[in-house]
């Protein structure tokens, strides 16, 4: 077997456009809105594609000091589900990049 400068080009040209289309990607994920509720909507999260929570609102009826334990698991539901969609959505478009290479965290 052969050293091949040809192969040896073109696999870093291969290289160096996942490296670009991967940069994009995680452009991409900063930028979207990830939405999750609980409790019929009455806490509402929101992430970016990077699992980093951007918003979080809670409806005032959501408040009731007699139930404090309520409020603390539908928030807790909300954040939840917003993580896991978020990470659900990265992981699909970094993998639509890579072809499905299990690459480590953050490459």
């Amino acid at each position: 077997m052969s050293f091949n400068p040809g192969n040896m080009n073109k696999m870093m040209k291969q290289v160096q456009k996942m490296q670009r289309d991967m940069a994009r990607v995680q452009e991409e994920l900063g930028l979207m809105e990830i939405e999750a509720t609980a409790g019929g909507g009455m806490v509402r999260a929101v992430f970016n594609g990077h699992g980093e929570i951007v918003d979080l609102d809670i409806a005032p009826e959501a408040v009731d000091p007699q139930d404090v334990e309520m409020l603390q698991d539908m928030v807790l539901a909300a954040l939840k589900e917003g993580q896991r969609k978020a990470q659900t959505v990265a992981q699909e478009k970094m993998s639509a990049v890579t072809g499905g290479l299990n690459l480590p965290g953050g490459l």
